[in-house]
């Protein structure tokens, strides 16, 4: 069996923390995914926790009343061979395009327009 640990996601904009106010699971219990762990509140509202994997719950990151800060351990959950080997691991970021050697960059040429010139003596047209 392989453990799989739940961070407390970032669940707003400038959170850092949030309370625990419910756990809809205990310690033993099979969840399956997208069920309920628990719900926090920040200062904003409350936040019901899905669970993204099926497993058993081997843990709970705290009590109710407890404040978790974002990122910290929320709920550990054991999980069977087939499902750990079926949990996808976040894809690594792109690297970023290197910036163009500056002395490789040609400018593009300039286009001159040649300039309209008027004599005093020709007639315009309008």
């Amino acid at each position: 069996m392989s453990e799989h640990v739940i961070k407390l996601p970032d669940v707003g904009e400038g959170i850092t923390e949030a309370e625990v106010v419910e756990w809809h699971v205990s310690v033993g219990d099979a969840v399956e995914e997208d069920d309920l762990l628990g719900a926090v509140m920040t200062d904003k509202a409350a936040v019901d926790i899905p669970s993204p994997v099926a497993g058993i719950v081997s843990a709970l990151g705290g009590e109710i009343g407890d404040i978790l800060a974002v990122g910290s351990d929320y709920v550990c959950i054991e999980l069977d061979a087939e499902a750990a080997a079926t949990i996808s691991k976040p894809e690594p970021k792109p690297e970023p395009e290197p910036e163009p050697d500056q002395a490789k960059v040609t400018p593009p040429p300039s286009v001159e327009r040649p300039a309209e010139v008027l004599k005093a003596d020709s007639p315009r047209v309008t």
